[in-house]
């Protein structure tokens, strides 16, 4: 399941994963901890979902993306990062692009580096129910009395699917919304992993 270093990837600010027990994990690692939590129980149904949200504060905007792997009905293990960018964004229209992208950045490497290995983990147990699925949460809504984003659902749906992947909006966007968004608005740790 390790593959050769990506440069775009590597040298990328905020590479580094976290979570209430653990620090400074490279996607390598979080990859690791997936397949390692997938392997507990090969036969169940799994969800890896990906979603960011933001918080713009007076010189930054702080993105946090996490990462969820889901045994449906049995459990999760997540992780996260965080990036600042040294910038405000007023733009409902560009803080959502730019949150598209993080997770369309994770996304893409899974798909290139680790979607089949935990695909390969969960095949042998298909005919017993067991599944593996992956998610694209987008901090978005469709309802336009209710949320801003309302006017961008359409194309950020179609970014995502275009590269392959499922994409979810509110009320289903839970990583975006709920998780991701927890650790957007904390300057310290939560005592509780979601």
């Amino acid at each position: 399941m390790v593959m050769a270093k990506d440069p775009v990837w590597d040298g990328f600010p905020g590479t580094s994963f976290q979570n209430a027990t653990e620090r400074n994990m490279s996607i390598e690692e979080v990859f690791r901890k997936v397949g390692k939590f997938m392997s507990q129980k090969p036969q169940a149904e799994y969800r890896l979902i990906v979603g960011t949200d933001c918080q713009s504060y007076a010189r930054a905007t702080t993105f946090v993306t996490g990462i969820v792997i889901q045994r449906v009905g049995n459990g999760a293990w997540a992780c996260y990062r965080k990036l600042s960018v040294p910038r405000t964004f007023r733009s409902v229209g560009q803080k959502l692009s730019f949150e598209t992208l993080l997770s369309e950045q994770v996304a893409e490497l899974v798909g290139q580096r680790y979607k089949s290995g935990l695909e390969d983990i969960v095949l042998p147990y298909v005919y017993q129910g067991a599944s593996f699925q992956l998610y694209v949460d987008i901090d978005a809504g469709c309802d336009a009395e209710v949320n801003k984003t309302a006017p961008f659902v359409a194309e950020m749906v179609q970014r995502v699917e275009a590269l392959g992947f499922t994409a979810r909006v509110k009320p289903d966007a839970v990583i975006a919304s709920g998780y991701a968004n927890r650790y957007t608005k904390h300057t310290r740790r939560p005592k509780a992993a979601y």
